[in-house]
């Protein structure tokens, strides 16, 4: 049985509402941060990273969320996963575009506005982060707003993806005041059964 480490308040979540969208038996293992958790000799043994989500599926051993996602929608088909090794590309390169383009400035900004204790937050460093998701935020408008989703006009696994990393966008909805169409599909990928069933497990 597939196996996920972390707690559903990390990047875990994306692992976790990939599996309620497959449909696939699993098993989680609530691994949380610290000495106790992530960086614990057992869990060490499975990423010697220290970081979650990993997952161990049937004897392959996978860390990083959004290269698990990619994998457990190959291994399992569907819609989510590439139709073929055009949409393979492409969704790949969709995966890596959110990870570097977007991911680290949108991290930053939700850091610096809420998840950082408020006497170590700094409001110029949310704000220059901002300003860092505006350039692809605007590629990402134009390209929803010319095909709807991401690759091959339906639902994938590169559409997921890229809603774990706009999720950290959530205290700063400033950023997307002026981009309808990707507040739109948002909302929408977040209103599937699979992502509420996740979803509710971080009891937010």
């Amino acid at each position: 049985m597939l196996k996920i480490y972390g707690v559903a308040k990390s990047r875990a979540i994306r692992t976790l509402w990939m599996a309620h969208e497959l449909g696939v038996p699993f098993e989680h293992i609530e691994t949380g941060f610290g000495p106790q958790g992530c960086r614990s000799a057992a869990f060490l043994a499975v990423n010697p990273n220290g970081h979650i989500p990993a997952i161990d599926d049937d004897g392959v051993v996978l860390w990083e969320s959004l290269a698990i996602n990619l994998y457990l929608a190959k291994r399992h088909g569907g819609p989510l996963a590439p139709a073929n090794v055009a949409e393979d590309g492409l969704i790949t390169a969709w995966g890596f575009w959110s990870a570097v383009e977007l991911e680290p400035h949108c991290a930053t900004a939700m850091y610096h506005t809420n998840m950082y204790a408020p006497a170590d937050r700094r409001p110029e460093i949310a704000a220059d982060a901002l300003a860092k998701t505006q350039a692809p935020l605007a590629v990402l408008e134009a390209h929803l707003a010319a095909h709807g989703t991401l690759v091959g006009g339906r639902f994938t696994v590169a559409d997921m993806n890229l809603v774990g990393v706009l999720f950290y966008l959530r205290f700063n909805p400033e950023a997307l005041a002026d981009k309808p169409v990707t507040r739109a599909y948002y909302e929408a990928a977040l209103a599937r059964p699979a992502a509420r069933k996740a979803w509710a497990l971080r009891g937010e």
